[in-house]
């Protein structure tokens, strides 16, 4: 078996199956129970100084 061909069929099987599982994986990652904090204050971190600049050392204006 050549080089080639063993990489073809390298990638149509276990690579593929790989990528699917990494896919999956991130979605469930991405919607397990827990997450909507994290994901809303990554969401709104760009409005945190919308009325005045942060000063050093401060995160958040209220």
């Amino acid at each position: 078996m050549d080089h080639y061909s063993f990489l073809r069929e390298l990638a149509d099987s276990w690579v593929l199956i790989l990528l699917v599982l990494f896919f999956v994986g991130t979605i469930a990652f991405a919607w397990r129970p827990g997450s909507r904090p994290m994901h809303r204050d990554a969401a709104e971190s760009i409005f945190r100084n919308e009325k005045s600049p942060a000063r050093e050392g401060q995160e958040e204006v209220e």
